[in-house]
């Protein structure tokens, strides 16, 4: 069972917990990251989710998650990325670049980047979440975007000029 803190769509921590899978309370709010990896050469660590996932199987993304309940977006945003991608972030090596309320999802998304030179070994991961994944320029990104391929709620990464839409 996991369980999330709730927020007011202010960002304010209510003390209230909730398990996932459950509805969200009207006016509350979880909070979710969105990892985007970048080595020193400008390319990205995309991931393809598992066949088994729930959602978007077999499709591209970066890695991001929900933040569980007593974790702050940071410590959300390296454990994910451990998790699904085998990866170990180091936190003065990221920088929180954007934050959204998205009433739709009753989330606080928060987007981090994160430069990362090291190893990448998706047998280092704790969660089976991930088929494989690999370093990838901006244009074949949106190649995958073009083609269906990319978690169409990721397409914000090309307009966003601290991520993809600095090319």
């Amino acid at each position: 069972m996991e369980l999330w803190d709730l927020y007011t769509r202010d960002r304010r921590l209510t003390g209230e917990t909730h398990i996932r899978g459950e509805k969200l309370p009207l006016e509350r709010y979880h909070l979710v990251v969105h990892v985007w990896i970048r080595n020193s050469r400008g390319e990205w660590l995309i991931s393809q989710r598992a066949a088994s996932r729930p959602t978007f199987p077999l499709m591209w993304e970066s890695v991001g998650g929900s933040v569980t309940a007593g974790e702050d977006s940071l410590t959300g945003a390296i454990r994910e990325a451990k998790e699904e991608v085998g990866v170990d972030l180091d936190p003065a090596n990221g920088r929180m670049v954007s934050t959204t309320v998205r009433e739709h999802f009753q989330d606080i998304k928060d987007d981090w980047l994160f430069l990362y030179d090291g190893e990448t070994n998706l047998q280092n991961a704790t969660t089976d979440e991930v088929a494989q994944m690999r370093w990838m320029t901006v244009p074949a990104i949106r190649n995958l975007y073009d083609a269906g391929e990319l978690v169409h709620t990721l397409a914000y990464f090309f307009d966003d000029p601290e991520l993809g839409g600095k090319q």
